[in-house]
């Protein structure tokens, strides 16, 4: 059932408050014309109650970087929190020059970010909680301190990668500290893994998903990976329709690995891409328990400088996920105890 205007207000003020927006800050809701009205109105109203102070930005972004309005730079650096509708992460003017993406930043100078494209009912039913940032965290300590990754499966995955060059990624659903950006809704953990490092053998297999093809993948998928790229994609027709896509970009860094991590979240479901369609982002598949997220192309989030306009998410189910050799994911299984959800 449709959550009414008043209910998606209080969504938003539950998240808000999790996000520790108070009324002696300033928040900017950054937007764009085909951003879900529901959620714009709802945290206005949201921000209303707390009394934060707020201004809305709707940038008109051409052939020129957002980074060329440096008005709108500051404005964004000097706010407390920005609710994003816009997608300032996706953003593709990054500076060759600073090699540092806009909403780096923006984060960079201490704002906080929290980014929402799902609709109210989704938002809902994912609604994180601080027991997510705990376990997200724990996860995020064993990635920041690790030097190796490993990932294995039944089905003849053979991953491994050096950790340590790139920052690493704890998404929990909401943004409650300096500098931390943040999609709700969400719960996982990633890395980019050191620059050509990543060697092994990718088996991508039917109910995987792929974004943002939005769809569950029906034939096996075989990718080799040498010194840190695909190199050959086999397979039937999903290894073939994935080929053309890579290829229409005509760039050599649409097949370097990208971010790699587990999901965490209870409350997401792999089912629900089917059952929604059209209507979801994917946070479901990205985020749920005990995933393996494969991913390819840019490594801009992590503090990189590998930009490309083609980037695959890939959550992946039934993998075992080592770091240092210790298990963090056994079979689609959370292991650590501080990570794990006790009824799972």
């Amino acid at each position: 059932m449709a959550l009414n205007p008043s209910q998606v207000a209080a969504l938003w003020k539950e998240a808000l408050d999790l996000s520790k927006l108070s009324a002696a800050e300033s928040v900017i809701v950054l937007t764009k014309p085909q951003a879900n009205p529901r959620n714009v109105e709802g945290a206005l109203a949201a921000i209303g109650e707390i009394g934060a102070s707020t201004f809305v930005m709707t940038p008109v972004i051409g052939n020129a970087p957002l980074r060329a309005n440096r008005g709108a730079m500051e404005a964004l650096m000097r706010a407390d929190m920005v609710v994003d509708f816009f997608g300032l992460h996706l953003l593709r003017g990054t500076d060759k020059n600073l090699k540092i993406s806009e909403k780096n930043e923006v984060t960079g100078a201490g704002t906080r970010v929290l980014f929402a494209v799902e609709p109210p009912e989704i938002l809902q039913r994912l609604m994180p909680a601080p027991d997510d940032k705990r376990r997200v965290n724990a996860a995020g300590a064993k990635l920041a301190a690790a030097k190796r990754m490993r990932i294995e499966s039944d089905a003849g995955t053979n991953l491994a990668v050096s950790l340590g060059d790139f920052g690493v990624g704890c998404r929990y659903g909401y943004s409650d500290e300096p500098g931390h950006w943040d999609h709700w809704p969400a719960g996982f953990v990633a890395v980019e893994p050191n620059e050509r490092t990543a060697e092994g053998i990718v088996m991508i297999e039917p109910g995987d998903i792929i974004y943002p093809f939005n769809s569950y993948v029906q034939t096996p998928i075989r990718l080799e990976i040498r010194d840190g790229y695909i190199g050959k994609i086999e397979g039937a027709l999903d290894a073939a329709y994935l080929r053309d896509y890579f290829e229409k970009y005509h760039d050599p860094e649409a097949y370097a690995v990208s971010h790699l991590g587990w999901g965490l979240q209870p409350k997401a479901d792999w089912t629900m891409l089917g059952i929604l369609k059209g209507a979801t982002n994917g946070n479901d598949g990205r985020a749920f328990y005990g995933n393996f997220m494969f991913s390819t192309g840019p490594n801009t989030a992590g503090g990189g400088t590998r930009d490309t306009l083609c980037h695959l998410d890939i959550p992946m189910r039934n993998c075992s996920v080592y770091v240092d050799n210790e298990p963090m994911v056994i079979g689609g299984a959370v292991i650590p105890e501080d990570q794990r959800v006790p009824d799972r």
